[in-house]
């Protein structure tokens, strides 16, 4: 096991201390499955993930997509490792087993899919994206649809992809001008242009079965008149087996800075013969749909920065080990391993903080899903609302600067291409854009999900804070009440919030990312203490101390932060909403 990759003893505590997952296993939702096997397969992600997939990382970002005689040639490579992926069940595992999957909780496949996050994170995208279509498609889809696509795209035989962006239209989704206009037999003709389609195009699979956001003729304005279908690249009849084109064409690719296994994609629907779509779902409710798939990636957008993050410390941390340079402060005549200087020791434990926190926040999340699968009780799903767009903002921002560090702790090295931390960085630096960029998500936070259903979603976060300080005030002092006064300045922010006017919301939400900052915090701080409480005599003794040393880095060095960032949103600061134009 490559364990550059991931730490299978960090990973194991989380899903064992922390989630306590030999509970969630007795739930009958998921009586197939016990910790042995569960741990087999967790040991079959991983083989797979260093063998297959860490394989090419270097090669798919240096021989990126290319078009030739209109085909889209990719290195032979991310074809094997996802036909090994398919082949070991990991895109049906989490199904019920009444739709053909595995009844696998949702937590182990997210554990599993660390490995290959964290092994390359351009080839995983194919899978990611056509599981989450299958998803949608299982909770939104017809009878027929269901049997017409999933288990394709559960076996690897389709593929799939969002269809949302325009060239006019990326996160404003109000302005798509893609058409569908009825025909006789109930299905729709799609026309129109979409832009940044991950997945797109290839031959990796029969077919590609985008999921396409589309206005029926008539439909109202803005995102009350978008409807969501079903548009594959090729025609597939009652029976599943593909046919003629469906008039989808290839525009063009997109080259990226990272991120580069994945194709990107510029795409046409219709406009050289008939392409044929079908709703899924009701007519103008697409966007509500479509948010069940957008959720989905955007804690996958999340967890794949903290993967990033995480091999990115493994990394540097063994470079740290094994460069000797300077001498130690302390006096002696021998360099010394440069992990011994203190500030590389800063640097590391940025990284460390956020890979383990954010991989422990990632699968928590995960954990909510299989909750409201068994018991579907409102709070599990009000609370994986509000940190959602943590997850996906402030742990993206959060992992691409522990990927920073980890170039500072190699130094010149670390900005060639000789070693991979450079790639992790290039690739990390995706995740604050794509599937909503952070500044929307700090919108999303701050505008909606803080006030959803009255503040239950932000008072049932609080529940689980205040909860977490309980369990740890005995050993753990100083941190919990650290971060009781840190919960309780958020609250009184919002509070301070809630009277203003139609004035004080646009300064407010001028502030939003700012907002995102102190949450974001709060949340890492949440999650070490949450750690800190679940460690339990017995445990390896460096394993248990650098978690306690971890933890108090995160509550010395980033808790503080949270206060500024709550000054400028409590006071309503005007100063980038009151920048003209002309000033720049």
């Amino acid at each position: 096991m490559d364990e550059r990759l991931l730490r299978r003893a960090d990973l194991d505590f989380i899903l064992d201390n922390v989630l306590e997952l030999e509970e969630l296993l007795t739930a009958p939702d998921f009586t197939a499955w016990d910790r042995t096997s569960c741990g087999a397969l967790l040991d079959l992600a991983a083989q797979i993930a260093s063998d297959k997939f860490r394989n090419h990382y270097r090669k798919s970002d240096d021989e990126e997509p290319r078009l030739e005689d209109g085909r889209v040639i990719l290195p032979p490579e991310i074809g094997e490792g996802l036909a090994a992926f398919y082949e070991a069940g990991f895109a049906r595992a989490h199904h019920a087993s009444d739709l053909g999957g595995m009844d696998l909780p949702w937590t182990v496949m997210q554990a599993a899919f660390a490995f290959f996050q964290a092994a390359n994170i351009g080839t995983v995208a194919y899978p990611f994206l056509s599981i989450a279509a299958g998803n949608l498609i299982a909770a939104h889809g017809t009878e027929e649809q269901k049997t017409r696509y999933l288990e394709p795209l559960m076996s690897g035989r389709f593929f799939g992809t969002m269809a949302l962006s325009e060239p006019q239209a990326g996160s404003s989704l109000a302005g798509i001008t893609t058409k569908a206009h009825t025909l006789a037999d109930g299905r729709y003709q799609i026309t129109g242009r979409k832009m940044w389609t991950s997945g797109g195009e290839h031959d990796l699979a029969d077919t590609i079965v985008h999921l396409v956001l589309a206005r029926i003729e008539g439909a109202p304005e803005g995102v009350r008149g978008i409807s969501l279908f079903i548009v594959p690249r090729d025609r597939v009849d009652e029976h599943g087996v593909v046919g003629e084109t469906n008039d989808v064409q290839l525009m063009g690719l997109n080259h990226k800075m990272g991120y580069r296994a994945t194709v990107n994609t510029a795409l046409a629907f219709g406009e050289e013969g008939t392409c044929i779509g079908e709703l899924v779902g009701a007519e103008n409710a697409g966007l509500a749909q479509m948010f069940h798939m957008m959720n989905e990636a955007r804690i996958g957008v999340g967890a794949g920065a903290v993967m990033l993050a995480y091999t990115g410390y493994l990394e540097s941390l063994v470079y740290a080990k094994e460069r000797v340079q300077g001498k130690a402060l302390s006096g002696g005549a021998d360099q010394v391993p440069i992990i011994d200087h203190a500030d590389v020791k800063r640097l590391l434990l940025i990284q460390k903080s956020v890979a383990e926190g954010g991989l422990c926040l990632a699968l928590y999340c995960a954990k909510l899903v299989d909750l409201k699968r068994i018991d579907g009780d409102g709070s599990h799903h009000l609370l994986l609302e509000i940190l959602t767009p943590i997850l996906k903002s402030w742990f993206s921002d959060a992992g691409l600067r522990a990927n920073e560090a980890a170039i500072q702790v190699l130094g010149g090295y670390g900005y060639t291409r000789d070693f991979l931390v450079e790639q992790f960085y290039r690739d990390n630096r995706l995740n604050p854009i794509h599937e909503g960029t952070n500044g929307v998500q700090a919108l999303d936070l701050l505008g909606r999900k803080v006030w959803m259903q009255g503040g239950d979603a932000f008072e049932v976060l609080g529940v689980e804070i205040r909860a977490t300080c309980d369990a740890a005030y005995r050993e753990f002092h100083q941190e919990a009440r650290s971060l009781e006064n840190a919960w309780s300045a958020v609250g009184d922010t919002v509070k301070s919030l809630s009277n203003g006017d139609e004035t004080d919301r646009t300064a407010m939400l001028a502030n939003a990312t700012s907002f995102m900052e102190a949450m974001g915090r709060l949340v890492l701080g949440w999650i070490w203490l949450k750690q800190l409480s679940a460690l339990t005599p017995g445990m390896d003794a460096d394993f248990s101390d650098g978690k306690i040393a971890c933890c108090r880095y995160v509550f010395r060095h980033e808790i503080p932060l949270i206060y500024p960032a709550l000054e400028l949103v409590r006071n309503h600061d005007r100063t980038t909403s009151e920048m003209k134009t002309d000033w720049f």
